[in-house]
């Protein structure tokens, strides 16, 4: 079975190519930083192992360049099967809750343009014996795509107390330079999307992202404490996605290990 083809619309993405320059600073780099990680690497595998029960290592397969499905790793730092149980959390989805403070879930049959301009601004559509214009049932299947997407928790139950600390510091990233290592993941790209989320960004204006390579840091995780939206995350990773040079990734992995050394907490 060919794993490139697990999404829809997969064939109109021409699979991204690392320059040697970039393949070669990654592979410098990862090799340094498990070097150096090691000693800590050692301490946080005893740590996780004697607080709870399951595998040290998180293994899950994600999406990267060009919609490629690859096995990701990193530090466990939930419950063992905390997958499970996303459903049961959907209430407390961050993103979720951000679209209804703006506003943006409520009311969404009703157009504001049309009411701006009092009269239909596109063709009307009748779904389930309800009228409403295309602009509107448009934006309406947006915010659903966007709700599906994006999963994040604020004090997420399933996180252990161990797995709370080494988040703080991203030590649960560590493994990754392993997926840099074997050519999944370069150092600085667009963060590698579960299946779940993946599968519903396949539309031109959001695939866009997977035209850069997988990273473990890139834009929006420098940006972090400023996003408020899918959206906004998006369009960061679309950025990457025009503009990737070594220039940027320089100044991206600058910045990154200038966050970490200041033990700022971020949400990548």
């Amino acid at each position: 079975m060919n794993r490139r083809r697990s999404f829809k619309n997969r064939e109109s993405y021409e699979h991204f190519r690392i320059g040697w320059g970039k393949r070669l600073f990654d592979v410098t780099f990862s090799l340094l930083a498990l070097i150096f990680f090691s000693p800590l690497l050692l301490i946080l595998i005893i740590a996780i192992k004697i607080e709870s029960r399951g595998p040290v290592i998180f293994a899950q397969e994600r999406v990267g360049t060009g919609y490629d499905i690859f096995t990701f790793y990193k530090l466990r730092t939930m419950v063992k099967h905390a997958e499970n149980h996303i459903g049961q959390l959907e209430g407390l989805n961050e993103y979720l809750n951000e679209l209804k403070k703006e506003g943006n879930l409520d009311n969404i049959e009703e157009c504001p343009d049309c009411k701006r301009l009092g009269h239909p601004c596109s063709p009307l559509l009748y779904l389930d014996g309800i009228e409403m214009c295309e602009n509107n049932y448009l934006r309406m299947k947006k915010s659903e795509l966007l709700q599906k997407a994006f999963f994040k928790v604020k004090d997420d139950p399933r996180i252990t107390k161990v797995g709370r600390i080494i988040r703080q510091f991203h030590f649960d990233e560590i493994p990754q330079f392993y997926n840099v290592l074997k050519g999944d993941m370069s150092v600085v790209g667009n963060r590698p999307l579960p299946l779940y989320e993946a599968e519903h960004l396949t539309t031109d204006e959001w695939a866009y992202r997977f035209l850069a390579p997988a990273g473990i840091t890139g834009l929006w995780q420098i940006h972090a404490s400023e996003l408020h939206s899918p959206e906004e995350r998006i369009a960061l990773d679309n950025q990457y996605a025009m503009i990737a040079n070594p220039w940027t990734d320089l100044k991206i992995v600058i910045r990154t290990i200038i966050t970490f050394f200041n033990f700022k907490k971020t949400s990548y």
